[in-house]
């Protein structure tokens, strides 16, 4: 199929200065389509060029117009006061969100263009119109969707799975304790009650957009890093904690930083609150409070670089078979057959 697929964000690196979880895993997830000869063209400003001045080898293809398409998928925009709902062109503007409308308009709602929405921050309601049309799927990377949407996780490639190596990173040297990489947006109160208790008792460093730092002097705040550093904060970190705003813990949709951190051989200690929590992570690294981390790591101190250390690292990576990104291209794959060929979809169903 011919894909149209829309998102604001980077395929390689990008700039510092930008929220985009999405770079950890969209560039696996397209060339895993476009290896099984899906044809694929961006339909959003190529940020990539015209930001970070990488133009990725040429290998894709981009388009601000309105070409042929088969599909048209959408990784879901919302409306960011000041930012994408200002009028194009004066400072601070990003079209974005108009861009989208526009693509909904020319292709969901005029040309009845199959769609698929993937809402990756769970900003579209329940009401939305979108979830009620006919010839328009909605994905959410959530193991407890809203009621007729897809499950479609971020997915991690599963050469990353098969070249990890427990033991190796257990014997990795790391000088910090806790690390944490990410943005405050909705984790105050989950910072309060997991990461902060143990901050004041181990060396630990945060990584990320915090601006409202004041009730943590003892935490050690870097500022946003560049994109591929984070892989060496987790590399250099014994542990971290899975902090989630709530509307992604009750559904039990887990980030790419689970991924990033276990395949740094950093271990992820996970809320108990976290719906499913333990498809995510071992039972022994779910913790209720800040005396249970503090505890973990007290744990992981001792056993650090011990054959333990390496089998609870092997049992982490294991829970990471539930986002390998073969199997949710199998499930966009199917999406979009459903989509396309309704019929014979209805027909293997029965």
């Amino acid at each position: 199929m011919k894909i149209g697929y829309s998102f604001w964000g980077f395929l390689g690196n990008g700039i510092t200065d930008t929220p985009d979880g999405g770079r950890s895993h969209r560039r696996p997830f397209v060339d895993a389509l476009l290896d099984r000869g899906h044809d694929i063209v961006f339909l959003q400003a190529n940020r990539d060029r015209h930001e970070a001045g990488d133009d990725l080898g040429g290998a894709y293809t981009f388009d601000s117009g309105c070409p042929e398409i088969d599909v048209l998928f959408l990784e879901w925009r919302w409306a960011i006061t000041g930012r994408n709902t200002t009028v194009c062109g004066i400072e601070g503007h990003t079209c974005d969100l108009h861009r989208q409308a526009q693509l909904l308009s020319r292709y969901t709602a005029r040309r009845r263009t199959p769609t698929v929405i993937w809402d990756k921050d769970r900003t579209l309601c329940a009401e939305s119109v979108w979830r009620r049309t006919a010839h328009t799927a909605v994905c959410e990377a959530a193991l407890e969707p809203t009621p007729g949407a897809h499950r479609l996780l971020f997915p991690v490639a599963d050469r990353l799975l098969a070249q990890a190596n427990p033991l190796a990173l257990a014997a990795r040297p790391r000088d910090v304790v806790l690390g944490y990489v990410g943005n405050q947006y909705d984790r105050d109160e989950s910072f309060d009650r997991f990461f902060a208790p143990a901050a004041a008792r181990f060396e630990h460093l945060v990584a990320g957009k915090w601006t409202k730092t004041d009730r943590w002097p003892h935490v050690r705040f870097l500022g946003r890093i560049p994109f591929e550093a984070a892989a060496g904060i987790y590399g250099r970190s014994l542990a971290t904690v899975l902090m989630l705003p709530e509307r992604y813990a009750t559904v039990g949709q887990m980030t790419q930083r689970v991924f990033e951190a276990v395949l740094a051989g950093c271990v992820p200690l996970a809320p108990a609150d976290i719906r499913y929590v333990d498809r995510f992570v071992p039972n022994e690294l779910i913790v209720r409070s800040g005396q249970d981390v503090v505890e973990r790591l007290s744990h992981l101190r001792l056993i650090a670089g011990t054959q333990q250390h390496a089998d609870l690292i092997a049992a982490c990576v294991d829970r990471l078979n539930l986002f390998r990104l073969s199997k949710q291209v199998d499930t966009l794959e199917t999406v979009l057959h459903g989509l396309v060929h309704p019929a014979a979809a209805e027909q293997g169903a029965v």
